[in-house]
């Protein structure tokens, strides 16, 4: 039986948050997945320079690093699509009345007739 490679600090330090962030998602709480997902950006501040996974003899560092980034990937890609759930939900709730962008605006213009002295300067 060969023995487990040893997992970089950093590494083990975003796998629990990692770890919190997916509990806070699965429980549905909004004030937790943002809290988590601010410990997570706290965790991937402080991560060590690419030499420390590129070098010799550390293929299963790389490997547990590559992991933790497809990991990574798949929550924040369900973190989006969480926030994007609320935002339908709260504009179904809320709707915000629509503003035309073109047609005609009420009362006098605001450019005061600039555009005809424009065409007589």
């Amino acid at each position: 039986m060969t023995p487990q490679p040893a997992t970089h600090p950093w590494l083990t330090s975003l796998q629990t948050e990692l770890d919190g962030l997916e509990a806070a998602l699965l429980q549905g709480n909004a004030t937790g997945v943002e809290r988590a997902s601010a410990r997570v950006q706290g965790v991937l501040q402080k991560a060590p320079k690419a030499t420390v996974f590129s070098a010799p003899g550390h293929a299963a560092l790389r490997e547990q690093m590559h992991s933790a980034a497809e990991r990574f990937g798949r929550l924040r890609q369900a973190v989006l699509r969480a926030s994007a759930q609320s935002q339908r939900a709260v504009h179904s709730l809320l709707p915000q009345q629509a503003q035309p962008t073109y047609g005609h605006m009420a009362g006098p213009s605001s450019t005061g007739g600039a555009g005809r002295a424009y065409l007589a300067a």
